[in-house]
């Protein structure tokens, strides 16, 4: 594994930045309906505590910075890292649609086929991260669990509010 030069330090940040403000955008659709529309669902009993999804949510997205920096520093001139950077950039939009089609929209079972999308191309992020770089893609696997039971949480929560 090459070793870290203060000259990444920036990319580094950038790296971690941009899943960062992801989530700072999905939380402008989640946020406010936690209180009323979220709170008022049925929820199972195994349900994760509201104030548990901000700290895993940041360390998830920091987590995904550092595998995005690890892959971006192996060069854009390489075809497997840009196809790895395309399923990051896909994986990441579908957790900024997740948020707005399920606290914005209210759409459960629409959020819960988008969970699905979401879960199979992290998947495929982890695959083709992993290719290039072992850390990084060894670095999504926390991801891919909380996404697991974030989806059958949603896909419960369809079930209890049908």
């Amino acid at each position: 594994m090459e070793s870290f030069k203060l000259s990444e330090i920036p990319r580094l940040i950038v790296s971690i930045l941009v899943p960062l403000m992801i989530g700072f955008l999905g939380s402008i659709a989640t946020v406010a309906e936690i209180p009323t529309w979220y709170a008022a669902l049925s929820k199972p009993s195994w349900a994760p505590p509201n104030w548990l999804f901000g700290p895993v949510w940041t360390t998830l997205y920091i987590l995904m910075g550092v595998a995005l920096f690890l892959i971006w520093r192996e060069g854009l001139d390489r075809k497997d890292v840009k196809f790895a950077l395309l399923i990051f950039g896909v994986q990441i939009v579908l957790n900024l649609l997740w948020s707005i089609v399920f606290f914005s929209y209210h759409a459960i079972l629409g959020s819960f086929i988008l969970i699905i999308l979401l879960w199979i191309t992290i998947l495929a992020n982890i695959i083709a991260f992993y290719v290039i770089s072992k850390p990084a893609g060894l670095l999504l696997v926390p991801y891919i669990v909380w996404v697991s039971i974030a989806s059958y949480l949603n896909y419960t929560i369809y079930l209890l509010n049908s």
